[in-house]
């Protein structure tokens, strides 16, 4: 069983690639959490997965929120993979620590570079289309190698990307960002560029956006998980005073 979330679609294609090489069955977790139980029972052969984007360098609230609430039986392999722009910090570190609750320990990590979508610090910059290219070359080639070790089932396997100061990235930035800016209180919509469409609330995993033009609901479910913005097909939508451009997974084949 592989629970995932994802914004703009990265960790979704992972998760799809893992479940296509195990059999496991695919459950997105927001749509989990409207669940009135959370209680999963595994089947004697199956692994169970968690896959998650690094948002500030540490796991995404509501993929926390999952773990604490959610209760499992019969489980024999654990795995997580997360996606990163470009380290993940000690993410997986806390994830660990989520795990633990409920007496778990990761068989197996796992970090694959994935392009960049994060808008919300300035010193954070979007890939070029051409580093797009690469990274999304790179991660298709790595993949398989990741499938084939979790499949096989590997023990005592780490293969992450925590970057040169993890500590200072996932418990000072990070900490900062997770406390501060996961928030829909920064979005805002240009009225002249805004078609009507619907698309961002259709996108938000969390339903945290009504009517149209789209308003956001300030309810404390925002993930900041920036689908709205990136998804927006006139750019529309903007976070704080950033200019910047947009991005999601599979975007060039959408605009053919």
């Amino acid at each position: 069983m592989i629970f995932y979330f994802t914004g703009t679609g990265n960790t979704r294609w992972a998760a799809q690639q893992l479940a296509g090489a195990t059999g496991d069955r695919l459950r997105f977790i927001p749509d989990e959490l409207r669940k009135s139980t959370l209680h999963y029972t595994l089947a004697d052969d199956e692994r169970l997965g968690i896959c998650f984007p690094t948002h500030g360098w540490q796991p995404p609230h509501i993929v926390r929120e999952f773990l604490r609430r959610a209760s499992f039986e019969n489980v024999h392999y654990v795995y997580a993979l997360t996606t990163c722009g470009d380290n993940m910090g000690y993410a997986m570190r806390i994830l660990r620590k989520e795990l633990q609750r409920h007496g778990l320990t990761l068989d197996a990590a796992f970090a694959v570079v994935m392009p960049e979508s994060n808008v919300c610090f300035s010193f954070l910059h979007l890939d070029t289309k051409e580093s797009e290219e690469r990274k999304i070359a790179a991660a298709q080639e790595r993949m398989p190698h990741i499938t084939d070790l979790v499949a096989q089932k590997a023990r005592n396997v780490e293969e992450l990307v925590k970057g040169a100061i993890p500590f200072t990235f996932t418990y000072v930035i990070g900490g900062y960002y997770n406390k501060h800016l996961i928030t829909d209180e920064k979005f805002w919509v240009d009225a002249e560029q805004c078609i009507l469409c619907g698309l961002c609330a259709r996108r938000c995993p969390v339903d945290d956006i009504e009517g149209i033009p789209p308003r956001w609901k300030h309810n404390g479910s925002c993930t900041n998980c920036l689908a709205c913005y990136h998804y927006c097909p006139t750019h529309a939508i903007h976070w704080g005073n950033m200019q910047r451009g947009q991005y999601y997974f599979n975007k060039r084949e959408d605009q053919k």
